[in-house]
């Protein structure tokens, strides 16, 4: 068995003991080789399992392929004609991000309702803007947190929400468990039921061909006056010019987003001029524990792999997580 490391932004190195212990997993007889984005097309050809990004040009040089992780929990970009309709097993690191993807949302939200980006936007003004500012404070105890999408990310999300009083209901598309959180899964035709529960809207969901623009004018329109929109997973799933719109006319009170629908966004996007929205630019993903998290995962994939066992976060193609 061939292996093929491709480090990338998430997994940008592998240390030795990580290189050791994948080649023990391997098994007696294997080979694995680590290389760049730029030098994998001179190693792709004869190669059985790739660690990191292949994309459409290297993956039509992959001539026995079986199996690719992936170095990022979104896959989207995987998701090419040529590759889905494969026999190729693609798993990645779904359900192993939420811990910080959530602490980052909770960070971005209380920049918002706690006025921190308002203090530090004025600087040593602030003072003189005290009195509007406490008055525009908001309290989380009691609010109702919407999780749309409850997989890993969505899960993390409940758990703080609840840490901070927080009552929470949550949507996905499939018949996922319930949780000490949310004791009931809401279906997607149940999406504005949801968003007018909603004083919070946290999108937790993978990008796919359903989820791709699903929050459009109808959807701002259907949440709270006063709700927030937090988004921390995929900015395709939001409509730009609707998300503005909203955001002027007061449909909802604020957005806090560490992702966009383009990427890096313009400079002369209103989204940056306004103050109750609050950006990261798509840092929510950065860990210090994140890359040891999905090695550790490939590792136990590939002794999952030896003795015919299912791998772990193994994704639908055909769904798109």
């Amino acid at each position: 068995m061939k292996i093929v490391i491709i480090p990338g932004l998430t997994l940008p190195e592998v240390t030795d003991q990580q290189l050791a212990n994948i080649e023990g997993a391997a098994g007696d007889g294997s080979e694995v080789v680590v290389c760049t984005p730029q030098t994998a097309h001179n190693e792709i050809s004869n190669t059985d399992v790739v660690l990191g990004f292949v994309g459409k040009g290297l993956f039509e040089q992959a001539q026995q392929l079986k199996w690719v992780h992936a170095i990022a929990s979104g896959v989207d970009a995987f998701l090419y004609p040529e590759f889905i309709s494969s026999d190729v097993v693609l798993t990645s690191e779904k359900g192993l991000v939420g811990e910080h993807l959530s602490d980052h949302a909770f960070g971005l939200l209380l920049m918002l309702t706690r006025q921190l980006a308002a203090a530090l936007r004025y600087g040593p003004d602030a003072w003189n803007h005290r009195p509007h500012m406490r008055y525009q404070e908001v309290e989380l105890t009691g609010l109702t947190m919407g999780i749309f999408g409850f997989g890993g990310t969505g899960r993390a999300t409940a758990r703080r929400a609840a840490a901070f009083g927080m009552n929470c209901v949550a949507l996905d598309r499939d018949a996922v468990p319930t949780s000490a959180e949310v004791d009931t899964v809401l279906t997607p035709s149940q999406f504005e039921e949801m968003l007018r529960m909603s004083d919070v809207v946290s999108v937790c969901c993978p990008l796919t061909p359903e989820t791709r623009g699903k929050f459009d004018a109808a959807a701002f329109k259907a949440m709270k006056p006063g709700a927030f929109l937090v988004n921390v997973t995929r900015g395709e799933v939001m409509v730009e010019d609707d998300l503005v719109a909203a955001l002027q006319a007061g449909e909802i009170r604020g957005a806090a987003l560490d992702v966009v629908p383009r990427e890096p966004l313009p400079a002369d996007s209103p989204l940056w001029a306004m103050e109750n929205v609050v950006m990261t630019p798509h840092t929510a993903g950065a860990s210090p524990y994140r890359a040891g998290r999905n090695v550790e995962r490939f590792i136990n994939n590939l002794g999952h792999l030896r003795h015919n066992e299912t791998l772990e976060g193994t994704i639908d193609k055909d769904a798109g997580y």
